[in-house]
């Protein structure tokens, strides 16, 4: 059995994070329903905003448009702000070998983005770019309720985002 080294010396993996606003102010957000390695979820704890990894040499400003469409279908949609990097670290995983397991956790960029389309393009559940699907639902929720839906280890992510985005949500009552 190889020896893993320790958490503290990994290092994070790029990624983007999606808020990605209706007209009413609310967010999309899917559901999970698999674990991912260290990705873990929890039960009551199944809802986060879409994200996903940067590839080698990609902009984040193009990464965060393949990633809204690969787990969502949604392609009309524009960029109205991002946020700083954040970090969050995976759970503790001894799980067997898997892909995020060489990372410490996740270092992110989120964007706030505005849905310009119909609803009938969100379809969490097609294969798109090979990748399997990650949410079996998706619906619209408050920016400020969603920390309190994902798993405990993204929360402060969580808020820092509805901190940074809330100027978005406005329409919201």
């Amino acid at each position: 059995m190889t020896k893993r080294p320790p958490v503290e010396s990994l290092p994070y993996r790029r990624n983007v994070g999606i808020a990605l606003f209706g007209s009413d102010g609310r967010v999309l957000i899917g559901r999970r329903f698999r674990d991912d390695g260290p990705e873990i979820i929890l039960p009551g704890l199944e809802w986060q905003m879409p994200q996903g990894g940067i590839d080698e040499g990609e902009e984040p400003r193009i990464a965060v448009m393949r990633e809204l469409w690969e787990e969502t279908g949604v392609t009309n949609a524009e960029i109205l702000g991002e946020t700083d990097w954040v970090s969050y670290d995976f759970p503790p995983y001894d799980g067997p070998a898997h892909r995020l397991a060489v990372f410490r956790g996740q270092r992110q960029k989120w964007f706030a983005l505005r849905f310009t389309g119909s609803e009938a393009e969100i379809d969490p559940l097609a294969v798109r770019n090979d990748m399997p699907p990650e949410f079996d639902a998706w619906r619209w929720e408050r920016l400020d309720r969603v920390a309190d839906l994902v798993v405990p280890f993204r929360r402060e992510v969580y808020r820092e985002v509805a901190r940074s985005f809330s100027r978005f949500a406005a329409a919201q009552a």
